[in-house]
């Protein structure tokens, strides 16, 4: 991969697998004071000042429920911040990579979505992100990809991951309460990342989706998650929390990945994607972010 890889968003869980993990890449990865996509003067001079080949976002505002309260914001960041990426990347040639959601489905379907399924966001968040979607593929070098359930070690995190979460209470001796009806295609960061840069040096632009391979349940999930870490409780089966304001969230949005496989990019079983969160949780933490130091300090 030639060139600098402008990445957005680059301390979050898949930014900070990005920058881990694509060893060898110019990855230049400005924290947000210095690149805030909310502000187009702060991107130009990123632009120009970088000249990137390549530029990754990964910034959202994610909080469902929040930008069902505050929905200008979600689409300040979701989707009008893209398209001004969008036009900066057509300014100076440089392809672009945005990532979407599996919450611009209603889940009403039975099988898993594929990108010729019609979209119907239910909630500010998934409109935004659609939004955004649109923005973005009017552009020339672009891929959008949406993804889901995405879990992963971020150098910057303010909450603990949902295998954490999970883990912890059960290992605590906490009842862990968890709806078997909502069906997903959780995606460890990691293996996203790696797919990530297989596709952005393909040069077959376009809207993908990319996922763990087979959906399951947020309980299934739960409990391989317990048994994988070697916890003996186990998961009980309830419904899913009905909270005053909180944004409707569809209750199945697995992702069929067939047009990603058709490149020959596949992501690992969503099994795998746990035992392999679960082993980099182990790896000594002033060990994790080498690579990225290195080719971020030799951009300009």
């Amino acid at each position: 991969m030639g060139g600098i890889v402008l990445l957005i968003g680059g301390y979050g869980q898949l930014g900070t697998a990005i920058r881990r993990r694509w060893t060898g890449a110019q990855i230049v990865a400005p924290p947000r004071d210095e690149l805030d996509i909310e502000n187009g003067e702060s991107v130009r001079r990123a632009f120009e000042r970088y000249r990137p080949a390549l530029v990754v976002n990964c910034a959202a505002f994610h909080d469902v429920d929040r930008c069902e309260r505050e929905p200008e914001r979600a689409f300040a960041v979701n989707a009008y911040a893209v398209r001004a990426l969008t036009h900066r990347c057509a300014e100076f040639d440089a392809a672009f990579v945005t990532i979407s959601t599996d919450y611009v489905f209603d889940g009403r379907a039975a099988r898993p979505y594929t990108e010729s399924d019609a979209e119907h966001p239910l909630s500010a968040y998934a409109a935004s992100k659609l939004a955004g979607e649109a923005a973005a593929r009017m552009g020339g070098r672009v891929y959008v990809v949406r993804t889901c359930g995405v879990y992963g070690h971020a150098e910057h995190r303010d909450k603990p991951s949902f295998i954490d979460r999970v883990v912890a209470r059960a290992a605590a001796g906490e009842r862990v309460t968890i709806s078997p009806e909502i069906v997903a295609s959780p995606t460890f960061a990691g293996h996203l990342a790696d797919a990530l840069r297989s596709l952005a040096e393909t040069g077959n632009y376009g809207l993908y989706h990319a996922v763990n391979e087979g959906p399951v349940s947020w309980f299934d999930f739960a409990a391989e998650a317990m048994r994988q870490a070697g916890v003996s409780a186990k998961p009980v089966p309830g419904s899913a929390p009905v909270r005053s304001g909180a944004a409707a969230r569809p209750q199945y949005s697995a992702l069929d990945c067939t047009k990603l496989a058709r490149l020959g990019i596949r992501l690992r079983i969503w099994q795998e994607g746990i035992r392999d969160y679960l082993a980099e949780r182990a790896v000594p933490a002033g060990g994790l972010f080498l690579d990225a130091e290195v080719s971020r300090s030799s951009a300009p």
